[in-house]
């Protein structure tokens, strides 16, 4: 069973484009700097090794599997659990936008594959998308995992929550100027599924491939408690930021405003 009382480290950077020896060399720095805080994971962004640039990341394809074989073993270097938004190569030769979760011991043991892709980037034209819904027992309490786009669509949460999901973990490229959305939402998701709600933003600029502007990622990443108080929000700035959770909260949530156990699925 987890300890109660988690403490957990989030990870904002700029995204240097198409250039994952780059950005898994911040990784590493933020891995290590995890690790010495006491932190038991690392949370990235959204694609945090490549970026947006498809026709980029078609040809990252094939290697896709070396950045993620490289980053278990650091993970079992420093004993520090990490899960991020990744390129993937899918069975059908795809791309997929896809996270995972990696344990302490550099042993993948959570995949989940955006469901909901945001085609005001015209992403489901490069992406496949993925179809399941995943919650998977980890270090810090039973995790549901979950990417950027995915945060408009609350059914998805409430699925994760009623599969015993205590965190919530996404991912995220959110950009200007949807700012006070990610703030509303990320409170909101928490709010009703009375979990705590992490999420982890790029900042930076970067340009999408087919865009004439370019775009620019506000930060802000977060973490949201079981009663939608904000315990932790960055700025735009790149940087790393821990905070301890104490999973015992969830519980002490569900059990005095019962509206987990007050849904009516006999009528909806």
């Amino acid at each position: 069973m987890p300890a109660q009382q988690q403490t957990i480290a989030l990870a904002q950077y700029e995204v240097t484009q198409g250039q994952p020896d780059l950005n898994v060399e911040q990784i590493l720095g933020f891995l290590k700097a995890a690790k010495a805080a006491g932190a038991s994971v690392l949370v990235l962004p959204e694609m945090c090794t490549t970026g947006f640039h498809w026709e980029q990341n078609r040809l990252l394809l094939n290697d896709a599997h070396k950045v993620i074989d490289h980053l278990c073993q650091a993970a079992r270097k420093y004993q520090t659990a990490l899960t991020g938004s990744f390129l993937e190569k899918t069975e059908r030769g795809n791309a997929a936008n896809t996270q995972y979760f990696i344990d302490s011991t550099g042993q993948i043991v959570a995949k989940y594959r955006k469901v909901h892709l945001f085609t005001l980037f015209n992403e489901q034209s490069h992406v496949e998308s993925g179809s399941e819904i995943t919650t998977v027992d980890t270090t810090i309490g039973r995790c549901g995992l979950s990417v950027c786009y995915d945060l408009r669509f609350p059914e998805l949460f409430r699925k994760c929550a009623l599969a015993g999901a205590e965190i919530q973990i996404l991912p995220a490229a959110f950009p200007h100027p949807r700012l006070e959305h990610w703030q509303t939402l990320n409170r909101a998701r928490a709010i009703e599924n009375q979990c705590y709600f992490i999420a982890v933003n790029q900042c930076g600029v970067e340009t999408h491939q087919g865009d004439d502007q370019d775009t620019h990622y506000f930060g802000h990443s977060m973490v949201v408690d079981p009663w939608g108080q904000v315990l932790l929000e960055a700025g735009e700035d790149s940087g790393l930021f821990t905070l301890e959770i104490d999973l015992s909260d969830v519980s002490k949530v569900r059990n005095h405003l019962t509206a987990l156990r007050d849904r009516r699925p006999d009528l909806y």
